[in-house]
């Protein structure tokens, strides 16, 4: 066999077996994608995203206005918690330009299994969600009234099986507690082993009331008795619950969205209710996409992921994209053609730019820099 053709032959099979390896060598890492943009005003799967109910019995049912454009939420995809890349689909991933290969351990901590992790993602999207329609309707100055919840109950804690997610409290030991953080302050007055006694609205009864545009009543409330135990971080008395703050809104607004998770989704929803609740139509046809966290007071938060959400948006069709403030450095180095990205800080801040949008005057938007 000539030299030249044993060489070529080596170099081929030497190339085959580095792909052979490279294929069934498992590296720890996952990857993220552009996922999909959902527009908040529209469908999706046949049923509008937000659905305002003017439901009999409610105090005070809104009008509502007709919403042209696209105000769209953007989503990031990711690889499965037990899918394993191999080294050929990293490297491929690491030299695309609409991905972004990141350890394993970033989207699935080694201390939390993969149910955790849906868990909170899907905990977080719920109360996204509770916040946007928050802070739309203070936006809007509609009244909102809030009381505390059991956010979460700790498994094999003292309140397990007594109380349960979504229960109003509405005292502690005979002190009513109007912040979450007050149930903390009258539970730590114990000491370990001490009894304490909840004064809650079970959950079932709070929704009842609630989707009746009433407040939970106090007359559906109960005396729990839970015996404290030992925190194992401090010592503190606790009683093995998150409380958190729960709201009770005039009519009922309903997010229908499914398969999505995390908090990034809350600046675009609240936007979408306060289109639907005003005359003006806030895009002027235009398509906007964007994201970002909001909390009950309107302010937008930074979200991870925000390369592939200006990718997924632009390739969907997006002229503007709502940046939070904190992303606008790592947004602006790779921003997409065609894509204005827009520095958002709150509602507020972000309503004002959809009018600079809709009224032509995108000259005046505050756009973001690289850092």
């Amino acid at each position: 066999m000539p030299r030249r053709t044993a060489t070529l032959l080596a170099s081929t099979l030497l190339l085959i077996a580095l792909l052979c390896a490279g294929v069934l060598i498992k590296v720890p890492y996952a990857e993220m994608s552009p996922g999909p943009t959902v527009n908040t005003l529209g469908k999706h799967d046949g049923d509008p995203v937000l659905n305002i109910k003017d439901e009999p019995g409610h105090k005070g049912e809104p009008k509502q206005y007709r919403a042209s454009g696209h105000l769209n939420m953007t989503t990031v995809r990711v690889t499965g918690s037990e899918y394993r890349m191999n080294l050929v689909e990293a490297v491929s991933g690491w030299l695309r330009h609409d991905g972004v290969v990141v350890p394993h351990s970033t989207l699935y901590p080694d201390n939390k299994s993969a149910q955790q992790v849906d868990q909170e993602n899907a905990e977080e999207f719920s109360a996204s969600q509770e916040s946007a329609k928050v802070a739309a309707l203070k936006e809007l100055k509609i009244p909102v009234s809030s009381h505390v919840v059991v956010s979460s109950v700790l498994k094999g804690g003292p309140a397990e099986k007594k109380l349960h997610g979504g229960d109003v409290v509405t005292a502690v030991d005979g002190k009513p507690v109007g912040e979450p953080e007050s149930v903390a302050e009258v539970v730590t007055q114990h000491k370990p082993g001490q009894k304490t006694t909840f004064t809650v609205i079970p959950a079932a009864k709070a929704a009842a009331s609630q989707k009746k545009g009433q407040e939970p009543s106090p007359k559906d409330a109960k005396k729990v008795t839970l015996t404290t135990e030992k925190a194992k971080d401090d010592g503190r008395a606790v009683v093995g619950i998150q409380p958190g703050a729960g709201h009770s809104f005039p009519f009922e607004i309903d997010i229908k969205l499914a398969d999505i998770g995390g908090p990034s989704a809350g600046l675009m929803f609240a936007l979408g209710i306060v289109d639907k609740l005003t005359p003006a139509d806030l895009t002027g046809g235009k398509f906007v996409a964007g994201t970002g966290t909001i909390d009950d007071k309107g302010k937008v938060g930074e979200i991870g992921g925000i390369q592939m959400k200006t990718v997924a948006a632009r390739a969907k069709g997006a002229k503007f994209f709502l940046t939070p403030a904190g992303n606008c450095p790592s947004a602006a180095k790779d921003k997409p053609g065609g894509l204005t990205l827009v520095k958002t800080t709150s509602i507020h801040n972000a309503l004002d730019s959809l009018k600079k949008i809709r009224s032509g005057k995108t000259d005046q938007l505050t756009q973001c820099k690289p850092g």
